[in-house]
């Protein structure tokens, strides 16, 4: 045998041994084991809580609200109405048009139609909840497009004509978002605009094609939060789906490491792993990484974003690397994020004083002439209640907006009254209404303005939520 062939059979055998559950763990203290099963909880929580929001909202025949078969867009048809609470943090700016591919069958084209000037957006999350395409108004225009999707190991002939996006995963989470001004006449026209949103197999190109009806699985849980039933996993089944998952849904090269710590549990991807097979002392401190991972993701909240002016301004989201920590604490608030060229969400939760916001007190967001947020996009600053919903009130208002009618000081400057009572009708225009309680004020900035000022930089910054009362 040669020397050359001597080598390979080392560099294989020394891969084999590495990456092989069952040798993995006679190096490995039950003290290093949990450090790094809490690891790997961290590294694998937005990969899991994908799957697991993916498997509710797909659970379905046919089309209806935001949930649709695999390969289906859904689309949301109006706002969230006031008493919503499904789900915390709803918007009222734009209509979700929502759709879940598996790639590991075959790639997907899809179409979208001119969105004639308005403002739309199409980010495209792999299974990790990095956005790895977002064509739009902001990056492709408003005309027109059509794309093919493809896994991250697909070979073959595209049609003529597309532009080819490829997925680091077979997962893939359009997460699509249209403008509206909320108006009957403006809903018809993004109704006409979603329905125009096509998804088609590549095997279905230039055929008529018609979407099959979706399997429903009755053993799906549709009634408990897709975040409450990832926090339920005991360790055994969180990493046995975590292995299973990571087949499709690949690690990045600069992953590397974390994979080969992982390896030392016997967690491997696209391998079958149980905790049944590790040494008991081993499988006794795996045990533990749901809860210990938890707690840490949770106190990341205080790192979550800089402090200015009393808002929380998150960045960056939507692109992470081998920020595993940031990754899941953002996923655990709810999975989506954007990245801060598409949008930024500065969350104020107490005032200039460093006091929490409270309906006991009235409350001021002064704008000089000419420094309301600058996007390219829209702003809006929704009103929310300590768990994330919206608030009920006598005007059925939720938000303020560059759509709405305000009206400026003499100066051209902007007040927005913040509190509970009316602050009289000439200022109603001006005035989002707050809870008797605690609440949170969550502004969205579409498409901030790249140069100064611009909240990407820090040379705009929200004005203070200033007590007056």
């Amino acid at each position: 045998m040669t020397i050359t062939k001597l080598k390979i059979i080392a560099c294989v055998m020394t891969f084999l041994f590495a990456f092989t559950p069952a040798r993995a763990q006679t190096n490995v203290s039950p003290a290093e084991a949990r450090t790094i099963a809490e690891d790997a909880y961290i590294y694998g929580y937005p990969l899991v809580t994908l799957e697991m929001t993916r498997r509710v909202t797909t659970n379905t025949a046919a089309p209806a609200g935001l949930r649709a078969p695999m390969g289906q867009f859904a689309h949301a048809r109006t706002f969230p109405p006031i008493t919503y609470r499904d789900i915390p943090g709803a918007n009222a700016d734009t209509l979700y048009s929502s759709a879940w591919l598996d790639l590991a069958k075959e790639p997907y084209i899809l179409n979208i139609p001119d969105a004639e000037a308005r403002y739309f957006m199409m980010p495209m999350l792999d299974g990790w909840t990095d956005v790895f395409q977002a064509p739009g108004t902001r990056t492709t225009g408003d005309k027109a497009q059509t794309y093919v999707i493809t896994g991250p190991h697909w070979k073959g002939e595209l049609p003529k004509g597309v532009t080819h996006y490829q997925s680091p995963t077979n997962m893939v989470w359009i997460v699509g978002r249209t403008y509206t001004t909320g108006t009957e006449e403006d809903y018809a026209k993004v109704h006409s605009f979603q329905d125009k949103l096509t998804l088609i197999p590549l095997s279905a190109h230039g055929k008529n094609y018609t979407p099959p009806n979706g399997n429903v699985d009755p053993n799906i849980d549709m009634e408990t939060s897709t975040k409450d039933q990832v926090i339920k996993m005991d360790a055994a089944a969180y990493f046995k789906l975590l292995a299973t998952l990571m087949k499709d849904n690949p690690p990045t090269p600069a992953d590397a490491p974390m994979v080969a710590q992982m390896a030392k549990i016997g967690l491997v991807p696209g391998n079958d792993w149980d905790i049944g097979t590790l040494d008991p002392a081993i499988a006794q401190e795996v045990a533990t990484a749901p809860k210990a991972a938890l707690a840490m993701i949770m106190a990341f909240a205080p790192n979550a974003g800089k402090m200015m002016n009393g808002w929380q301004i998150t960045m960056p989201a939507g692109v992470y690397g081998t920020d595993y920590l940031r990754r899941a604490f953002l996923n655990f608030l709810g999975p989506g994020w954007n990245p801060p060229e598409d949008a930024v969400y500065p969350i104020g939760k107490i005032d200039g004083d460093g006091k929490t916001l409270s309906g006991a007190h009235d409350y001021v967001v002064h704008f000089a002439k000419g420094e309301q947020p600058p996007v390219k996009g829209f702003w809006s600053l929704t009103m929310y209640d300590p768990e994330g919903f919206f608030v009920a009130n006598p005007l059925d208002r939720v938000n303020l907006s560059q759509q709405s009618k305000f009206n400026f000081n003499q100066d051209g400057s902007l007040d927005l009254y913040i509190q509970k009572d009316s602050p009289g009708k000439d200022k109603e225009a001006n005035w989002l209404p707050s809870p008797k309680g605690d609440f949170a004020l969550f502004m969205r900035l579409y498409w901030p303005n790249e140069k100064a000022p611009s909240i990407l930089d820090g040379s705009w910054v929200p004005p203070q939520v200033r007590a007056v009362k």
